[in-house]
């Protein structure tokens, strides 16, 4: 009877221990895959210069798909001037993703003008006297030829400021800048998720 009573108490706390330790293990921080956009969420205004001429433009980022994803919506106002006579609405739609198998985020954009295009972080973000960035490179186009090439690049000057650059290469030519943006967050705006 002693050895049955000593064996269920010998259980009991091993259960106990396993228990607390689950919970300790449940604790701990699982790393955010998509942390590095973060700052992101919510909604943006800014300026854009560059090839298609200045303009104005909206953007907002938002979790989906139970944060699996972020997910931006783009629209940039060219009004007509001289460097694009006619004017222009631009719109597009990017999701974010994680690819676990390389451990890096994924971007796709998919534009008004029917282009589709897949890029891969490039660089790993780091703080650098308080800023951070994001590197993507171009990895495939639908509807443009395979051989150009694509960067999307991003600076971040406070949580509340970003700067955006997309260069294009065409076919054994080098980078060059296309547009150029600067958001700033629509602090009035209640849309934080």
């Amino acid at each position: 009877m002693m050895k049955s009573w000593l064996s269920n108490a010998v259980a009991a706390v091993l259960l106990c221990g396993m228990g607390l330790c689950g919970l300790a293990h449940a604790a701990e921080a699982k790393p955010e895959p998509l942390a590095a956009l973060a700052r992101f969420i919510g909604e943006w205004t800014g300026v854009s210069s560059g090839e298609p001429g200045d303009g104005e433009v909206m953007r907002s980022y938002r979790y989906i798909m139970n944060k699996r994803y972020v997910q931006e919506t783009n629209i940039s106002r060219y009004p007509a001037q001289p460097k694009n006579k006619g004017g222009e609405v631009h719109e597009h739609l990017s999701v974010f993703s994680h690819d676990k198998a390389r451990k890096l985020i994924v971007l796709r954009q998919f534009h008004i003008e029917g282009f589709v295009n897949t890029f891969r972080q490039a660089l790993p973000t780091e703080d650098v006297e308080g800023k951070a960035s994001l590197v993507f490179d171009s990895e495939a186009f639908e509807n443009l030829s395979s051989s150009w090439q694509a960067r999307e690049s991003y600076e971040f000057l406070s949580d509340d400021e970003f700067i955006e650059v997309f260069e294009l290469a065409p076919p054994g030519k080098p980078f060059s800048v296309y547009s150029r943006s600067h958001f700033k967050r629509n602090v009035t705006s209640d849309y934080m998720q």
